[in-house]
């Protein structure tokens, strides 16, 4: 059971709008709704079912989310590009379209799913029955290196890791991206807050660090290559690495719309630079408009054995759908 009291920020709101606001970031909209309407909010003492009751400043709510119902995973014979694999974990290179777990809409066919058969009873019970193993995840539509642990140590070791974010271990993610436009400096840090949008729930943004719910969130940024004319001139795009020091939600697509340079193919993040690729010479304006998802992949994964104590580097290099709008990019002015 959570208790929230309603600030200054939330007079006004509705009741699922202000939970939406405060809870974790899991939980969708859709979720809370239903959860008011089960009777599992408590407004000043008093059992509320109507969602759109309107909250007022000093408002106390008792929140409780009941237990999932959706049904048990079950093994799934779905192929795994596997990295590294010993028994108490494995690194896999995730392709773009799977869905790391199972929720609402995607029951099946999931990364969890595929892991269950290939890892057996082995991963029974870690980390949640829903998402055993798991310890990150990524997007649906983002590619890349995954580790999963196979035991309840390594785990729980692994998540310290990703906890602590490398600061004082070996931890290391690095993401390659294609942008729009070209950053003037060759590295740059991105420091700000980050939280849910306004309006949206599924969308991160920039906000006040006094907000409720924002989180402090560090991205480094090196260019690796420029798109555009060989004077130098109207670079349109860019080839970057990015390197978390912290891992927000959507951290990387957001921080690099908001500096003006959103990945290409980002719909959410980058809806009004789609347009851009119509200006474009060819092939470059032919790859970029039939790239459908966000030009993201996790290239490179470090982090330390739990039971070996070995610093193991994964990498993995970005997939085709990638390469060919890198390629293309680099032929349309030579």
């Amino acid at each position: 059971m959570e208790e929230f009291i309603a600030e200054d920020i939330h007079n006004g709101l509705r009741l699922d709008q202000w939970l939406s606001a405060v809870t974790h970031e899991d939980i969708s909209r859709n979720r809370i709704k239903a959860i008011i309407e089960d009777g599992h909010v408590q407004l000043n003492g008093e059992t509320i079912k109507q969602p759109k009751k309107k909250i007022a400043v000093g408002d106390k709510a008792l929140f409780v989310v009941p237990e999932a119902g959706d049904p048990d995973p079950v093994a799934e014979d779905i192929p795994l590009d596997v990295l590294y694999e010993d028994e108490d974990l494995i690194v896999i290179d995730k392709p773009a379209g799977l869905v790391v777990h199972p929720g609402a809409g995607n029951l099946n066919g999931t990364l969890v799913n595929a892991l269950i058969y290939h890892c057996g009873d082995t991963l029974s019970g870690i980390g949640g029955v829903k998402r055993p193993g798991i310890v990150h995840r990524l997007d649906k539509q983002t590619s890349g290196v995954m580790v999963v642990a196979k035991n309840d140590f390594t785990h729980r070791h692994l998540s310290s890791q990703f906890a602590d974010h490398g600061r004082t271990g070996a931890m290391r993610r690095v993401y390659t991206a294609i942008i729009w436009g070209a950053p003037q400096q060759q590295k740059l840090r991105i420091e700000n807050f980050l939280g849910r949008g306004d309006g949206d729930r599924t969308k991160q943004a920039v906000v006040n660090e006094k907000r409720p719910g924002a989180r402090n969130a560090v991205t480094h940024v090196q260019v690796i290559e420029r798109y555009g004319p060989n004077d130098g001139t109207d670079q349109v795009a860019s080839l970057v690495n990015c390197e978390l020091e912290t891992g927000r939600t959507h951290q990387i697509r957001v921080h690099m719309a908001h500096i003006g340079y959103p990945l290409i193919g980002d719909d959410v993040y980058g809806a009004g630079f789609r347009t851009k690729a119509n200006i474009l010479p060819e092939p470059a304006q032919s790859a970029a408009n039939k790239f459908r998802r966000q030009s993201l992949h996790a290239r490179l994964l470090a982090f330390k054995h739990p039971k070996t104590g070995e610093i193991l580097t994964l990498e993995s290099e970005p997939p085709q759908d990638m390469q060919e709008v890198m390629k293309a990019f680099s032929n349309s002015w030579n």
